[in-house]
């Protein structure tokens, strides 16, 4: 076990200075299990002010004890007086925080006994609540009453699924029917925390169990309630699964290591239950990823999840019917869909469509339509697919029609980008003047109409396409 030199100075200079000094709770965990620590935690019987007389760089901006010292290449290390805690009427944070002097006292407070052990410089374990015993057993079990931690703190039901995930645990029993006794007051956690132990349940090797627990739990009705409404969907065809069974199917087989494909390949078809209709006997879900669109807007935000990651989940959601068949594929069609999706979502696009297949019980990963769509995606690559690629741009058209800048710019822009996907040898300077030219004559509530009406009618061709796929003319 090697301990930083940094973490191991600290200590020494709080001992040094006539205080006790642990390591405590996940860095002692990850140290039994050889496992390199994120973070590393120090718990003392010092007080905050007599701390930050030792670490004059320290900071304290808080009620609970804890000084942020700086180490070495951005690291910090927390160091915290022992503390007792009383009270947590809001499910979320003591009421009240007691200093103590005794460590047995900070650990009871703790959630779990893989959590709860403390160890001083020469190795020495104090492990009250049979945490080493239970990492050999690979169980996660609550420190005292489980019932009683998650009111303390209703979030450490999802870092207990989430710690089953990341190193392979299995939840003791009475811990997990504590979380399902409990799963209701995760409602009183703040959105942002609920997002954070999500997004590192997907980026764990076990995302899929983890999703399972989540579910198992009764934890998902409260945070993702809408995927719940796929459990009484049946669905034909090639689906052998309900739409909810098909979801988490589809999360289990994504080759994607990224939690955020990962996390669109399990809303993918969250739009089924609103959208299906029994054609000539048939189960459908027409236009179902536009819904999927919407609602999986709806659960991005209300999960505060940041615009980037929020716009990259709901394009996959929304783009994931792309329709590809070899043989009525052009090479322009297949420009418009990387305009449509973006060049960096093309991958992504194909795992999705990889762990929809599997999910729905297909055994072939990947078709020859799919190598063939990954071919054809290599072989427009150079060829421009959006209005940056274009030879000509806005400064461009206001010096060459001398008018002013507005959205007019952006409408001549896109009616030239259009002709140019169907066609790469026109994108020239020289042809993409005189037609601007061209196109300026044009009104502006003209020309946004033609965009209009091309959108429609490219939706309309492959709303027919997919009709023809699934069965519904």
């Amino acid at each position: 076990m090697s301990i930083p030199k940094f973490a191991e100075n600290m200590m020494k200079q709080l001992e040094k200075a006539g205080f006790e000094a642990y390591l405590v709770g996940g860095c002692v965990r990850d140290l039994l299990l050889k496992k390199e620590p994120k973070d590393w935690d120090i718990t003392t019987n010092a007080l905050p002010e007599q701390v930050l007389k030792i670490f004059a760089k320290g900071k304290y901006e808080n009620d609970f004890g804890t000084v942020i010292v700086p180490v070495e290449k951005g690291q910090a290390v927390e160091i915290t007086t022992y503390r007792s805690e009383q009270g947590y009427s809001d499910r979320r944070r003591p009421d009240e925080v007691r200093f103590e002097d005794k460590l047995d006292k900070d650990l009871e407070r703790r959630d779990f006994t893989i959590n709860a052990m403390a160890m001083d410089l020469k190795g020495n374990m104090v492990d009250l609540f049979g945490g080493e015993k239970d990492i050999k057993k690979k169980i996660i079990r609550a420190v005292g009453e489980p019932v009683d931690r998650f009111k303390e703190d209703a979030l450490r039901m999802m870092r207990a699924i989430r710690l089953s995930s990341e190193l392979g645990f299995e939840i003791e029993d009475k811990t997990f029917r504590g979380i399902k006794k409990m799963a209701f007051s995760i409602k009183f956690i703040a959105n942002e925390r609920i997002k954070d132990e999500l997004i590192k349940i997907l980026s764990s090797d076990r995302y899929y169990e983890g999703m399972e627990m989540l579910c198992q739990s009764n934890l998902l009705q409260y945070i993702i309630p809408e995927l719940l409404l796929g459990q009484d969907v049946k669905q034909d065809r090639h689906h052998v699964y309900n739409v909810f069974k098909h979801s988490l199917l589809s999360l289990k087989y994504c080759p994607s290591k990224e939690w955020q494909v990962r996390l669109a390949s399990l809303l993918h078809d969250i739009g089924k239950p609103k959208t299906k209709k029994i054609i000539n006997g048939i189960s459908t879900f027409y236009n179902h990823e536009y819904m999927g669109e919407k609602i999986t807007r709806k659960i991005v935000t209300r999960l505060r999840f940041s615009n980037e990651d929020a716009d990259r989940v709901v394009n996959l959601v929304r783009n994931h019917m792309f329709y590809y068949n070899v043989d009525e594929v052009t090479a322009a069609s297949v420009r418009r869909l990387i305009c449509k999706v973006g060049k960096d979502n093309l991958k992504d696009l194909i795992d999705i469509r990889i762990a929809d297949r599997l999910g729905s019980g297909v055994k072939k990963a990947k078709p020859y339509k799919l190598r063939h769509l990954e071919y054809m995606f290599k072989r427009v690559q150079n060829d421009p697919v959006s209005v940056k690629s274009l030879k000509i741009n806005g400064s461009d058209l206001i010096s060459l029609l001398k008018i002013q800048p507005g959205p007019k710019i952006g409408a001549i822009l896109d009616v030239l980008l259009a002709e140019v996907l169907n066609d790469p040898k026109m994108n020239n300077r020289k042809y993409l003047e005189e037609r601007a030219k061209e196109v300026n004559k044009i009104d502006l509530a003209v020309l946004r109409q033609q965009a209009k009406d091309r959108i429609k009618k490219e939706r309309e061709a492959e709303d027919a396409v997919m009709k023809k796929e699934f069965w519904v003319e």
